[in-house]
């Protein structure tokens, strides 16, 4: 099975490469089954009921938030109505919506999502995000009745994201991590056949700083005063993520490949147009 992950959608010019880039992406990378993670697809915080039904429409089956998830409002019972988003695992207890759940991809084969929030550098204080997925792959065993499992690990430290990807190597086919924006250059199958990779990368204008029009930003690191608001960058997006294939007898990674399409960042070779 061809698993296909795509980084924080960020703002309006995030959204829009998804609307237009993600079906012709879909077709020809042959993904059976796409997870897509929208925290900051709404003014680059949180996502609104109304953009995550664009982005399910373009063609995403799964999408994942983060800690910004309930930020637009709207989600809050949004995310009740839609069981095709979900929340961290390891968010607050009193949290609407769930943080795992099993879909359906090509052929009918069974496939887990499940999100975790890291405690390194994080802001907020979330449960322990190891023991949060152990309990849900006690129960859901790879190979069992779900053909694949993929681990979103929305958290800020790489250190704490690559412990993710080892605690999870041979009990799921992808752990990759989300929440920083920045591609990173470690894409590999771990040792018991796990595809793992520490972030993703945000689908959005890589001309900003991580997402944001640069002025602001620029201004608070070397002022350290506020001026205005963050503010999405406008220019066109890249769209960047993991596709891994899956082993069906097993539900473990055979092939891993790291996904850079349109924008400023170099370009997926594989994945041109012929």
């Amino acid at each position: 099975m061809k698993i296909l992950y795509l980084g924080d959608v960020m703002g309006r010019s995030g959204r829009q490469a998804i609307s237009e880039e993600l079906p012709v992406l879909r077709a020809r990378l042959k993904a059976d089954f796409v997870v897509v993670n929208g925290e900051n697809a709404t003014s680059g915080m949180g996502l609104s009921g109304k953009h995550a039904q664009g982005i399910l429409e373009a063609g995403a089956d799964c999408i994942t938030l983060g800690d910004h998830a309930f930020d637009q409002k709207d989600m809050l019972q949004f995310i009740e109505q839609e069981p095709r988003i979900i929340r961290p695992l390891n968010f607050s207890k009193s949290a609407p919506g769930r943080g795992a759940a099993i879909f359906s991809a090509t052929r009918g084969r069974k496939v887990l999502v499940a999100q975790v929030l890291g405690q390194v550098f994080m802001k907020r204080p979330f449960d322990d995000p190891f023991s949060a997925i152990d309990a849900i792959l006690s129960r859901h065993p790879l190979g069992g009745q779900v053909a694949a499992i993929v681990v979103d690990v929305h958290c800020e430290a790489t250190s704490e994201k690559m412990a993710m990807g080892h605690f999870c190597d041979g009990k799921v086919s992808m752990v990759v991590g989300s929440h920083t924006h920045v591609p990173t250059a470690d894409a590999q199958i771990l040792e018991r056949g796990t595809g793992f990779q520490s972030d993703a990368g945000m689908c959005g204008d890589y001309n900003s700083v991580i997402g944001m029009q640069k002025a602001e930003p620029l201004r608070r690191f070397i002022t350290g005063m506020p001026k205005a608001r963050f503010e999405p960058a406008l220019g066109p997006a890249t769209l960047c993520g993991l596709m891994v294939e899956t082993d069906d007898a097993t539900g473990r990674a055979k092939s891993i490949q790291m996904i850079r399409h349109g924008g400023l960042l170099s370009q997926s070779p594989e994945i041109q147009p012929e």
